[in-house]
C-alpha cells in the first residue's frame, strides 16, 4: 500500500503539464484558471508572446503547450517551429479565430499537434489537450477539407511514385488517419488489431520518408488522398 506521500508523486507524475502562450494577458490568465480546474492538469508555465514561449518552453519542457496563432513579434507559427526542434516530444495545440486557418496549416507543418477555435468550450479544450498528450492529431473534422484546399492551392505536390510504394491497404489507414480518425476506430474499420494499424502507421512513414505524424497528415492532404477520388489529385 503506497503512503501519502508515495500516492501524490504518482498523481503529479500521472498530471500533463502545460504551458499556455497568449500575448492578451486576460485571456492567458483565463486559460491558466480554466484548465487548473482539471485534476489530471498542471500548468508549469505562461507566456506573452512567441520569443517568450521558446524560452519558457525550453526552462520548464511542459508536455503540452497551448499557443495563440497570431502574436505580435514571433507569431505562433514560427514559435511553434523552434520549440519543435529543441523539444520534439512537447506536443502544440494551437488556438485560432475562424478567419486563422491558413497560418493554422502551416502550424501543423510545423510541427503541431492540431487546433481548436477560440470559442471552444473547456471540455472540447480539455479533451482536445488530453487527445494530443496522448500522440492522436486533434484537427476539427469541418477544417480538414478546407485546411486540404488551401495546402494543394498553395504547393500543387503531388507523389505518384510515393503513391505506388504503399500498399492499397496502408493508403486506406493513411487516408482514415488524415481524417482524424484514432488508432482504435481505423482497427474497428478494418477489423484488425490496434497495433497492427499503429505498425501501419510507421511502415507508412518510412516509406514516405517523413519524420512525425503531422509531417503524415500534411503529405496526405497535399497528394490527394482526402480529396475522395480515386488516384488524389
Amino acid at each position: 500500500m503506497r503512503s501519502p506521500r508515495e500516492e501524490s508523486e504518482v498523481n503529479d507524475a500521472a498530471r500533463i503539464r502545460l504551458m499556455v502562450v497568449d500575448d492578451h494577458p486576460m485571456m492567458r490568465r483565463g486559460l491558466k484558471d480554466a484548465l487548473e480546474d482539471e485534476a489530471d492538469f498542471e500548468v508549469v508555465g505562461l507566456a506573452g508572446d512567441g520569443m517568450e514561449a521558446v524560452r519558457t518552453a525550453q526552462r520548464v519542457e511542459p508536455d503540452v503547450i497551448v499557443m495563440d496563432v497570431l502574436m505580435p513579434g514571433k507569431d505562433g507559427v514560427d514559435a511553434c517551429r523552434e520549440i519543435m526542434e529543441v523539444l520534439p516530444d512537447t506536443k502544440v495545440l494551437m488556438l485560432t479565430a475562424s478567419t486563422e486557418e491558413d497560418a493554422v496549416v502551416e502550424a501543423v507543418a510545423a510541427g503541431a499537434s492540431g487546433y481548436l477555435q477560440k470559442d471552444a468550450g473547456p471540455e472540447q479544450l480539455a479533451g482536445a489537450i488530453r487527445d494530443v498528450s496522448a500522440g492522436r492529431m486533434r484537427i476539427p473534422e469541418r477544417s480538414i477539407r478546407h485546411i486540404a484546399s488551401l495546402i494543394r492551392g498553395r504547393r500543387g505536390i503531388t507523389g505518384q511514385r510515393a503513391l505506388d510504394a504503399i500498399t492499397g491497404m496502408e493508403r486506406e489507414i493513411l487516408t482514415m488517419f488524415a481524417n482524424g480518425r484514432s488508432y482504435a476506430e481505423i482497427a474497428e474499420a478494418r477489423g484488425i488489431k490496434t497495433t497492427s494499424v499503429r505498425n501501419a502507421v510507421y511502415r507508412i512513414q518510412d516509406k514516405l520518408a517523413v519524420d512525425s505524424k503531422q509531417e503524415l497528415v500534411v503529405w496526405a492532404i497535399r497528394n490527394g488522398l482526402l480529396d475522395g477520388e480515386e488516384g488524389g489529385s
